[in-house]
Protein backbone atom coordinates (compact mmCIF):
# COMPACT_ATOMS: atom_id res chain seq x y z
CA UNK A 1 0.00 0.00 0.00
CA UNK A 2 3.15 2.26 0.89
CA UNK A 3 4.38 1.44 -2.44
CA UNK A 4 1.68 2.10 -4.32
CA UNK A 5 1.30 5.45 -2.17
CA UNK A 6 4.96 6.47 -2.85
CA UNK A 7 5.11 5.07 -6.76
CA UNK A 8 1.41 7.63 -7.52
CA UNK A 9 3.40 10.66 -5.93
CA UNK A 10 6.15 10.17 -7.76
CA UNK A 11 4.47 10.23 -11.31
CA UNK A 12 2.64 13.07 -9.92
CA UNK A 13 5.51 15.30 -9.15
CA UNK A 14 7.46 14.08 -12.22
CA UNK A 15 4.06 15.15 -14.27
CA UNK A 16 3.65 19.19 -12.19
CA UNK A 17 7.57 19.23 -13.25
CA UNK A 18 7.61 18.38 -16.55
CA UNK A 19 3.92 21.12 -16.92
CA UNK A 20 5.98 23.87 -14.79
CA UNK A 21 9.01 23.30 -17.23
CA UNK A 22 6.87 23.58 -20.42
CA UNK A 23 4.82 26.92 -19.07
CA UNK A 24 7.85 28.47 -18.28
CA UNK A 25 9.85 27.20 -21.38
CA UNK A 26 6.98 29.36 -23.52
CA UNK A 27 5.76 27.43 -26.08
CA UNK A 28 8.01 27.15 -29.47
CA UNK A 29 5.55 29.52 -32.14
CA UNK A 30 8.17 28.25 -35.06
CA UNK A 31 7.45 24.45 -34.87
CA UNK A 32 3.65 25.06 -34.32
CA UNK A 33 3.67 27.10 -37.52
CA UNK A 34 1.51 30.07 -35.29
CA UNK A 35 2.19 33.58 -34.88
CA UNK A 36 1.96 35.06 -31.68
CA UNK A 37 -0.96 37.54 -30.62
CA UNK A 38 0.07 41.23 -31.57
CA UNK A 39 -2.14 43.62 -29.27
CA UNK A 40 -4.72 45.90 -31.26
CA UNK A 41 -3.62 49.26 -32.21
CA UNK A 42 -5.54 52.56 -30.34
CA UNK A 43 -8.58 54.13 -32.31
CA UNK A 44 -7.71 56.91 -34.02
CA UNK A 45 -9.53 60.43 -32.80
CA UNK A 46 -12.57 61.07 -34.21
CA UNK A 47 -15.66 62.70 -34.28
CA UNK A 48 -19.37 61.86 -36.08
CA UNK A 49 -22.97 62.79 -36.05
CA UNK A 50 -25.82 60.63 -34.71
CA UNK A 51 -29.35 60.38 -35.68
CA UNK A 52 -30.17 63.68 -33.62
CA UNK A 53 -27.53 66.03 -34.81
CA UNK A 54 -25.22 65.92 -31.90
CA UNK A 55 -21.54 65.23 -32.64
CA UNK A 56 -19.96 62.79 -30.81
CA UNK A 57 -15.96 62.54 -29.72
CA UNK A 58 -14.81 58.87 -29.56
CA UNK A 59 -12.89 60.25 -26.33
CA UNK A 60 -15.88 61.08 -25.24
CA UNK A 61 -17.03 57.20 -25.08
CA UNK A 62 -14.00 55.93 -23.85
CA UNK A 63 -14.12 52.65 -21.61
CA UNK A 64 -17.74 52.02 -23.49
CA UNK A 65 -18.34 49.55 -25.96
CA UNK A 66 -18.69 50.97 -29.37
CA UNK A 67 -20.13 49.44 -32.41
CA UNK A 68 -19.01 51.21 -35.64
CA UNK A 69 -20.58 50.72 -39.06
CA UNK A 70 -18.55 51.63 -42.58
CA UNK A 71 -20.29 50.92 -45.54
CA UNK A 72 -21.36 52.84 -48.56
CA UNK A 73 -22.96 51.91 -51.78
CA UNK A 74 -21.06 52.65 -55.09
Amino acid sequence: MIRRHGLAALVLVLVVGAAVGARAAGPDFGTMSLEPYEPPKPAPAFSFPDLDGRTWTLAELRGKVVLLFFWATW
